[in-house]
């Protein structure tokens, strides 16, 4: 039987971007690092490619900080290269790994590159079959803003179908929480799940903005199954409201084993860490 989010007894420690901290972010060997060192839940972001390819990146852009063009010279801050303009055969031969990432001092750096979605998830689940590993759930987000709708990424309607459709090619809907800044996303995969167009996966609100919860959900329009915000505008008593309404409580980013010691015992569900490393033992 697979185990759901909503069912699992164990607390959900999720790497963030596989594990950035550590490996280059949203690359295969930060997700099977992360799964070295035991998290319950692989964070990751998707955009689309020119060719409409869903590809694993936290930006719908090359990152000038740790980017490095197929012919070896840096990525430049602007004009930004965007990867909704590019095929996914050209994106793949750009290094976003060698440079390593001046944020992220202890980050080992390597030449790799940004995967497809299904490629990563084949990765992992060869890895995960081959390590003996328990199952773990992908929690994947949908990189969308507003503003850039047909610029540097499809409509929601698009974007959605064209990860539902890569998800569910590959894994159980039982092992997936799909999240979004971008409410019209999430408003939109929970329309088709209630029309029975999409099945049946977690969706989780990420939250950055201090409107505070009541408003959150009313400009959101439904309850979500998590409720994901930046991990500072969290409090005893806002986990407790949120339990209350129905709502699994996991914050981002937490990167130090003081702090995730300090947000665990506020009575959250799960925490998402660019260190899995400093997960506390105990």
């Amino acid at each position: 039987m697979e185990v759901t989010f909503a069912q699992t007894p164990l607390f959900n420690w999720q790497g963030h971007r596989g594990c950035r901290g550590l490996m280059p972010e949203n690359t295969i060997p930060a997700f099977l690092k992360a799964l070295d060192y035991g998290v319950n839940t692989l964070e990751l972001d998707v955009v689309i490619s020119k060719d409409k390819k869903v590809v694993v990146s936290h930006d719908p852009y090359f990152h000038a900080d740790f980017s490095i063009k197929p012919d070896g010279t840096p990525v430049p801050k602007s004009p930004k290269i965007v990867l909704y303009d590019l095929n996914y055969d050209e994106i793949k031969r750009y290094d976003v790994g060698s440079n390593g990432n001046p944020n992220f001092p202890e980050q080992q750096k390597q030449k790799t590159y940004k995967p497809l979605l299904s490629e990563m998830i084949e990765a992992v689940e060869v890895y995960r079959v081959k390590n003996k590993l328990p199952l773990f759930l992908y929690n994947i987000e949908i990189k969308s803003e507003e503003k850039e709708y047909d610029k540097s990424q499809p409509q929601p309607a698009e974007f959605s179908d064209l990860v539902y459709r890569e998800i569910m090619a590959q894994l159980p809907p039982e092992r997936i929480v799909l999240q979004s800044f971008d409410f019209n996303v999430l408003k939109h995969w929970k329309k088709q799940i209630d029309a029975g167009k999409y099945k049946k996966v977690a969706l989780s609100a990420l939250v950055a903005n201090a409107k505070g919860i009541e408003k959150n959900i009313e400009d959101l329009g439904f309850t979500p199954d998590i409720y994901s915000p930046y991990y500072l505008l969290l409090s005893t008593e806002r986990v407790q409201q949120l339990h209350k309404m129905g709502m699994q409580v996991v914050p981002w980013t937490v990167n130090t084993t003081e702090e995730m010691r300090k947000v665990k015992a506020m009575g959250v569900d799960g925490i998402i860490t660019d260190y899995p490393n400093r997960i506390p033992k105990s």
